[in-house]
């Protein structure tokens, strides 16, 4: 196994290297075959490209020099409307010098973070040096950025990856890195990461330094700190058995053997009844008991008072 960051050892580092988003990329290709661009939106997940494919495009647009003409800033940081007045216009009025493509990239992450005045005055700058700057924002959510931004914009929807599309991405690190990664481990990986393959690719290099190379769901689970929801699923199968005291000493074990915090068991237990093979009414019963619970708990009930509740309401649920 190689040292530093696999996330950035495997990032793609052209257009042509990107997994799925399919639409998109084709898009931006044209955009480098034109050698020109608009200002550009990109909104979506955490870790699903959105960042990357920018920096493959100006790659692809500027060649090895590119960084020589892009500008990354990281709005979640630096929010205010001061950052706009100095580093953002000052970066946008110069032209770029010694290249066939006459404008500089600014990349400006989590721009949805920015306060309402620095977006307005962000607008204005966009507006003067377009013919020197072209801007692509990074976001989350679309919403949080103003109107008169997302008009100057070509908006890029970025979606997650499929399971397949995931898994690949996983596997394909895991045999380059000599990892033994086996199926419940990769299951695993995609359950915790929910599409975000940044997040992906540090859990498996982060478990394949703890476990000596073989990754399963076990190791995956110990470094996030939490346990296989193979315990969840069996308390919740205790419960629905309707042995209901059985079902509470696991949960007493989860919560202070194991240390699990009560957020992570109702996310677990959530998860699983979606799974369970019972009839939907049922389902309909136990999410309306799950988010019941969930309330009460951030509103600072007590956990295992309120996860006992709510094995009973499982066990009431199986008896129907």
């Amino acid at each position: 196994m190689s040292s530093g960051m696999w996330a950035e050892k495997y990032r793609p580092q052209s257009l042509n290297d990107i997994t799925n988003q399919t639409e998109i990329v084709s898009r931006l290709k044209n955009f480098v075959k034109d050698r020109n661009l608009p200002h550009l939106l990109f909104v979506g997940p955490a870790g699903i490209g959105k960042t990357t494919s920018i920096l493959a495009l100006a790659r692809d647009l500027y060649g090895p020099s590119y960084k020589s003409f892009i500008l990354e800033l990281n709005a979640s940081d630096e929010r205010g409307i001061n950052v706009i007045r100095d580093k953002v216009k000052n970066f946008a009025r110069t032209a770029a010098i010694s290249s066939e493509v006459p404008f500089k990239i600014l990349v400006m992450d989590e721009a949805d973070s920015l306060t309402s005045a620095a977006q307005h005055a962000l607008r204005r700058t966009m507006e003067i040096y377009t013919r020197t700057c072209r801007f692509c924002l990074i976001g989350n959510y679309s919403e949080n950025i103003i109107e008169p931004i997302q008009s100057r914009c070509s908006v890029f929807r970025f979606s997650p990856l499929s399971e397949a599309d995931a898994k690949g991405w996983v596997r394909n690190i895991a045999e380059k890195e000599g990892v033994n990664l086996i199926a419940e481990g990769l299951d695993a990986i995609y359950e915790a990461s929910t599409g975000d393959l940044r997040k992906a690719t540090n859990l498996l290099q982060a478990a394949a330094a703890t476990q000596g190379g073989e990754v399963d769901d076990i190791a995956i689970y110990s470094v996030l700190g939490r346990v296989s929801p193979g315990k969840v699923r069996q308390m919740l199968s205790l419960g629905l058995e309707g042995e209901f005291m059985e079902a509470r000493e696991m949960l007493r074990t989860l919560l202070i053997d194991e240390g699990l915090a009560a957020e992570d068991i109702i996310r677990m237990v959530y998860s699983e009844v979606m799974r369970l093979g019972i009839p939907e009414r049922q389902k309909v019963a136990l999410s309306d008991a799950i988010g019941e619970v969930d309330y009460r708990l951030t509103q600072g009930a007590r956990a295992e008072i309120q996860l006992s509740t709510l094995l009973a309401k499982l066990a009431l649920v199986g008896d129907e």
